[in-house]
Protein backbone atom coordinates (compact mmCIF):
# COMPACT_ATOMS: atom_id res chain seq x y z
CA UNK A 1 0.00 0.00 0.00
CA UNK A 2 1.78 3.30 -1.14
CA UNK A 3 0.74 6.63 -2.00
CA UNK A 4 3.51 6.26 -4.70
CA UNK A 5 3.93 2.73 -5.83
CA UNK A 6 6.68 3.62 -8.23
CA UNK A 7 8.58 5.46 -5.14
CA UNK A 8 8.26 1.95 -3.53
CA UNK A 9 8.69 0.02 -5.78
CA UNK A 10 12.56 1.37 -6.02
CA UNK A 11 13.07 1.55 -2.13
CA UNK A 12 12.08 -2.24 -2.45
CA UNK A 13 14.97 -2.91 -5.46
CA UNK A 14 17.14 -0.35 -3.17
CA UNK A 15 17.72 -2.67 -0.63
CA UNK A 16 15.76 -0.19 2.03
CA UNK A 17 13.60 -2.68 3.44
CA UNK A 18 14.76 -5.37 5.68
CA UNK A 19 11.82 -7.54 5.33
CA UNK A 20 12.03 -7.46 1.15
CA UNK A 21 15.73 -6.96 0.72
CA UNK A 22 16.59 -10.49 0.38
CA UNK A 23 13.89 -11.19 -2.19
CA UNK A 24 15.29 -8.45 -4.79
CA UNK A 25 14.70 -7.89 -7.77
CA UNK A 26 10.50 -6.85 -7.27
CA UNK A 27 8.38 -6.39 -10.22
CA UNK A 28 4.58 -4.78 -9.99
CA UNK A 29 2.31 -7.34 -11.44
CA UNK A 30 -0.87 -5.47 -9.87
CA UNK A 31 -1.92 -2.19 -9.14
CA UNK A 32 -5.34 -0.91 -7.86
CA UNK A 33 -6.87 2.61 -6.51
CA UNK A 34 -8.98 3.41 -3.55
CA UNK A 35 -10.56 6.33 -2.48
CA UNK A 36 -9.18 6.05 1.23
CA UNK A 37 -6.62 4.31 3.41
CA UNK A 38 -8.89 1.64 5.12
CA UNK A 39 -10.22 0.62 1.87
CA UNK A 40 -6.78 0.32 0.49
CA UNK A 41 -5.83 -1.57 3.47
CA UNK A 42 -8.36 -3.63 3.79
CA UNK A 43 -7.88 -4.78 0.01
CA UNK A 44 -3.79 -5.31 0.50
CA UNK A 45 -5.21 -7.57 3.68
CA UNK A 46 -7.45 -9.70 1.29
CA UNK A 47 -4.71 -9.86 -0.87
CA UNK A 48 -1.89 -11.44 1.25
CA UNK A 49 -4.48 -13.72 2.70
CA UNK A 50 -4.54 -17.12 0.96
CA UNK A 51 -7.93 -16.54 -1.00
CA UNK A 52 -6.53 -13.53 -2.00
CA UNK A 53 -3.24 -15.36 -3.05
CA UNK A 54 -5.46 -17.55 -5.22
CA UNK A 55 -7.27 -14.92 -6.69
CA UNK A 56 -4.02 -13.17 -8.09
CA UNK A 57 -2.54 -16.34 -9.16
CA UNK A 58 -5.82 -16.76 -11.50
CA UNK A 59 -5.87 -13.53 -12.89
CA UNK A 60 -1.86 -13.48 -13.09
CA UNK A 61 -1.57 -16.85 -14.33
CA UNK A 62 1.03 -18.02 -12.02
Amino acid sequence: MSSDPEKRLLQHNGGYNTSTKAYRPWIKVHSESFETRVEARNREKYLKSGVGREYLDKILHL
